[in-house]
């Protein structure tokens, strides 16, 4: 393991693995973060499930490790790479294929970093281990995760975060998402054409999904 972890090719492949792993988890957090718009008892009681299903439970480490391992060696790499290029260049070629994300994943991960950490403190740490409102629904006593959300969400300098946060996401993906599936797999011009395709059709939808959220609570919460 160490030997390949050692290796270029290895660390790029657990950045690669890593970075799936956790464009997954983006869907399926979409997913559940979309029932908001089906109003408090749905996205309550999906939440309440999210929150003592043991299955999704025994999942959360998972996704801390592959979060950490992800951020740990995506890291090592970009500082590696500096230490061996120390002089950026001083004009970027664009026909060569290198975009703005793809020159800047170091930073946008760093961004992407912050608000996460803001964003957990706000939601998820808050729910497990703060004060949160009560509400039964069906018979059944849970927290009011949907009042903790939209009250959250009717704050103009969050929603400004969250939004610019999104769209550093979305930068982010789209070439992420593209070097990944060239790590692991076809790698020749016709197939990274095709994933370049995928990658910001994917990060188009995640970014936009996620944004629209806060705004649509907001609009809404000022016009009430």
């Amino acid at each position: 393991m160490s030997t390949f972890l050692g290796a270029s090719v290895g660390r790029k492949l657990v950045v690669g693995i890593s970075g799936l792993f956790l464009v997954l988890f983006l869907v399926v957090h979409l997913v559940v973060n979309l029932t908001l718009l089906a109003g408090p008892e749905t996205y309550n009681t999906v939440a309440h499930w999210m929150g003592t299903n043991p299955a999704v439970l025994g999942m959360r480490p998972v996704l801390v490790l592959g979060l950490l391992l992800h951020i740990a060696v995506s890291m090592y790499l970009s500082v590696s790479n500096l230490r061996a290029r120390p002089r950026r260049y001083l004009k970027v070629d664009p026909a060569g294929g290198s975009t703005w994300a793809s020159r800047n994943m170091f930073i946008l991960g760093v961004c992407i970093i912050l608000f996460l950490a803001l964003h957990l403190s706000s939601f998820s740490i808050r729910m497990t281990f703060g004060s949160v409102d009560m509400v039964e629904i069906s018979g059944v006593l849970m927290k009011d995760a949907y009042a903790l959300v939209t009250t959250r969400f009717s704050l103009w300098w969050y929603v400004s975060l969250y939004s610019v946060a999104m769209v550093l996401l979305g930068l982010h993906l789209a070439h992420g998402v593209q070097s990944s599936l060239q790590t692991i797999g076809l790698n020749d011009h016709r197939w990274r054409e095709r994933w370049a395709s995928l990658g910001l059709a994917y990060a188009v939808v995640v970014a936009v999904g996620f944004a629209i959220l806060p705004i649509y609570f907001f609009v809404q919460a000022q016009m009430s």
